[in-house]
């Protein structure tokens, strides 16, 4: 489906020219010189000129990227003489996009459903205070005042709950806590929380 021209000039000034600077950037760290540099972003545009649609583009930053590095790999390919530099720095030349891909999105996910897996494990009350002073970020003297102990022991409590999700995740399981999390109890009831 064609887009209307005006449609597209504004998606590539909203999504694309903002990040021109990056690709420049990137270009410069791996030895191109400032004139090939200006070739390659004129070559990009223009590809991105030729386009009937920027529908399928679901990342404007991403695709200049890419579509840059095509433009440069091409100059590569039709230079008649191959700078060596060119050549040995092949890896160097790949555009690298920074926003993460799907992997780490699915990783983040799990690494944030393992930290949420923690929280829960936490005892009653430490789990309470710990949410509502390093989550929510609850001042320690109201978190005292709802739930009717001192500072301090909201203070104990919110590093404790803390050294448990440490300790659970340089254990790498859940089962690092349980140990902990019994003494934690059982000091818990001896202060008055059941």
């Amino acid at each position: 489906m064609r887009q209307d021209r005006a449609e597209l000039v504004a998606w590539v000034a909203g999504n694309v020219v903002p990040h021109e600077s990056a690709v420049r950037d990137k270009l410069r760290s791996v030895g191109v010189p400032e004139y090939e540099i200006d070739d390659i972003m004129q070559d990009a545009y223009l590809r991105i000129s030729h386009l009937d649609s920027v529908a399928h583009i679901r990342n404007g930053r991403g695709y200049l990227f890419t579509v840059a590095r095509s433009a440069m790999l091409l100059r590569v390919r039709r230079e008649r003489i191959v700078r060596i530099d060119s050549l040995s720095d092949y890896d160097e030349l790949t555009l690298a996009d920074d926003d993460p891909g799907p992997e780490r999105h699915a990783a983040a996910r799990i690494d944030l459903e393992r930290v949420h897996r923690m929280i829960a494990s936490l005892p009653s009350p430490c789990r309470e205070i710990f949410e509502m002073r390093r989550i929510e970020g609850v001042p320690q003297r109201e978190i005292a005042a709802r739930m009717g102990v001192s500072e301090h022991i909201v203070e104990k409590l919110s590093a404790r709950g803390l050294r448990l999700i440490l300790k659970a995740i340089a254990g790498g399981n859940r089962e690092a806590a349980s140990p902990a999390k019994q003494r934690i109890e059982r000091k818990l009831r001896d202060v008055g929380f059941e």
